[in-house]
């Protein structure tokens, strides 16, 4: 009699299948094994019998292999994933990326244990651990210190997603007030990197700190304002004192030669300086500096954003940093009249242009569509509309102070020059004005312009 043959032995398939069913991380695909494999393969990486190494395998130290990169990339997609964090958490993982970046040489390798811990950061209970972690907190902020790029770019997002964080922020900060070596690093990132995605993700990191700690903000104007006296020339030279000023306006060059919609980052940084009297000094009290920021944010607002051959509507997207920018001039303006590059004939008539162009366009925005109803989208319309209101109120606001101010100095002779150039006409002074008498009672300056030569302001 034949017996039944023997079923065939398991395929690979349903092997996966089966372990799939009580392997799986959470409700998602990922296998817990699988995991643990990977992780396993990182402790062996910096385990102490593969760290002690002669010279000739440091080279191999700094590569990765290609299966274990494509393994923990892998890892770096999946955390992004709430379980697979969690789970990375529980595990301790965030204790095995510490050991990788206190001993790895490979740039590649430190780059994706931070990106991994800056994804897991995204969800608040990781974030609260990890940040309540001190050493952990220490190699972190001596990733700062690294020359790698995208390990720098990791660990930016990272302390951007922690300062962002009400419950930790201020650990973040402290931390960072108590290493001064981080100013010199993130001051040599903006005043040198070519990476605009460095740039820009450093410039966030400064802008949150600034923005969270006025103190830590003061700290770092003052920071390398002076040279020590007792410090010897040559040694200077070997140590170069970074001012956090310049540092600025270099990294803001480089954004916009490659897009100028990423300079909102650091224009509002340099709005938050104008907001203290040591801030305000440090942008005037070097002449060349000075010019350098004036010269460039001059150039922005009469040459880059918001011109006449654009759109109304391009406001509702420039308006943030028109608002940034429009405030450091008003700032400057204001703070030193006396410099050269600030001379009444040579800045006032295109500022004006500039300034009442941009309210006319703020005109436009505001006014209401006619036939605008879908009962589906009304609520978030109007949610969109008030933050759009308050946005242009304070842009509106700050175009308005800078305004009058330029008018209170304007000389007849400047105003016979915008009337015959163009700058001036009868309709942009009816429009400055519209804006201006609500706030400011009237002043003398409103009755300067006479007829000359046929050409009248009415006002």
């Amino acid at each position: 009699m034949d017996r039944n043959p023997s079923p065939p032995p398991p395929g690979r398939d349903q092997e996966e299948e089966e372990v799939a069913g009580g392997d799986c991380i959470g409700s998602t695909v990922y296998s817990k094994h699988w995991l643990f494999g990977v992780l396993s393969g990182l402790i062996q990486i910096v385990s102490p019998e593969n760290t002690k190494s002669s010279s000739d395998d440091e080279e191999q130290q700094t590569e990765l292999d290609e299966e274990m990169e494509n393994e923990i990339c892998r890892v770096w997609d999946m955390s992004m994933d709430e379980d697979v964090a969690l789970f990375l958490q529980e595990f301790n993982a965030p204790d095995i990326f510490m050991g990788v970046l206190a001993k790895s040489k490979c740039p590649r390798l430190r780059e994706i244990c931070v990106g991994i811990l800056g994804n897991m950061a995204c969800f608040q209970e990781i974030c609260v651990s990890i940040s309540s972690d001190k050493n952990l907190g220490q190699v972190l902020l001596h990733c700062l210190y690294d020359s790698d790029p995208p390990t720098l770019l990791e660990t930016s997002r990272l302390l951007l997603t922690c300062l962002s964080q009400a419950e930790v922020a201020s650990v973040w900060v402290e931390r960072i007030r108590e290493h001064p070596a981080i100013y010199d690093s993130i001051c040599f990132i903006m005043s040198s990197s070519t990476n605009v995605d460095l740039l820009v993700k450093v410039g966030e990191v400064v802008d949150k700190l600034f923005d969270l700690d006025e103190k830590l903000m003061l700290e770092w104007v003052r920071n390398g304002a002076t040279q020590p006296l007792d410090q010897p020339q040559e040694e200077s030279e070997e140590q170069p004192v970074f001012r956090l000023v310049p540092c600025i306006l270099e990294a803001a060059k480089q954004v916009r030669s490659e897009n100028p919609e990423w300079l909102d980052v650091y224009m509002h940084i340099l709005q938050l300086l104008t907001t203290v009297d040591d801030g305000i000094q440090a942008i005037v009290h070097c002449p060349d500096t000075g010019k350098d920021i004036w010269n460039l944010l001059f150039d922005l607002v009469c040459h880059e954003f918001c011109q006449s051959d654009d759109p109304p509507i391009i406001l509702q997207e420039q308006k943030t940093v028109l608002a940034s920018v429009f405030s450091v001039l008003s700032a400057i303006y204001a703070s030193q009249t006396e410099q050269e590059y600030l001379k009444i004939e040579k800045v006032d008539l295109p500022l004006i242009d500039s300034l009442i162009r941009v309210l006319q366009n703020m005109e436009q925005c505001q006014k209401k569509p006619e036939n605008s109803t879908e009962s589906n989208t009304e609520e978030t319309k109007k949610t969109d509309l008030t933050q759009d209101d308050f946005h242009l109120k304070i842009l509106k606001d700050i175009l308005c102070e800078f305004l009058s101010n330029i008018f209170q100095a304007l000389t007849k002779e400047t105003v016979a020059q915008g009337v015959k150039e163009g700058q001036l006409s009868k309709q942009k002074c009816s429009s400055a004005f519209q804006n201006l008498l609500p706030f400011y009672s009237p002043v003398p300056w409103m009755k300067m312009a006479e007829p000359q030569d046929g050409n009248c302001l009415n006002l």
